[in-house]
């Protein structure tokens, strides 16, 4: 059964920095990729990075050169990270990871980022 916890969200004032983590296991399939989106009240949820198993990465233009997304596995386990800095009030929404295993999809639980003085 294939998991994804993540983990590192909270409240942090406006230009400050937030590191998120995602940890990926139990699938018997090849990674291809793993990313971040996020889902702000009452909008849809949209990407903010992408990184495929071999790092090539893509990122949404209102995050470009703020976040820096990486991947790392140890044994079985996948982990995704995506430090962002320089965060803005428009930064706050519940944040998700992906993972593509082959063409299959999973989604971890999402983690709150609020971003508020």
């Amino acid at each position: 059964q294939v998991q994804l916890v993540e983990s590192g969200g909270g409240l942090v004032q406006p230009g400050g920095s937030l590191r998120l983590s995602c940890a990926a296991s139990g699938s018997i399939f090849r990674l291809y990729a793993m990313g971040w989106y996020r889902q702000a009240p009452g909008k849809q949820r949209e990407l903010v990075a992408h990184i495929t198993s071999g790092g090539s990465t893509n990122y949404a233009d209102s995050v470009k050169g703020r976040f820096t997304i990486s991947i790392s596995r140890n044994n079985d386990k996948n982990t995704v990270n995506l430090q962002m800095n320089s965060l803005k009030p428009e930064d706050t929404a519940v944040y998700y990871c992906d993972a593509d295993y082959s063409g299959r999809i999973y989604w971890g639980q999402g983690t709150q980022v609020t971003v508020s003085s």
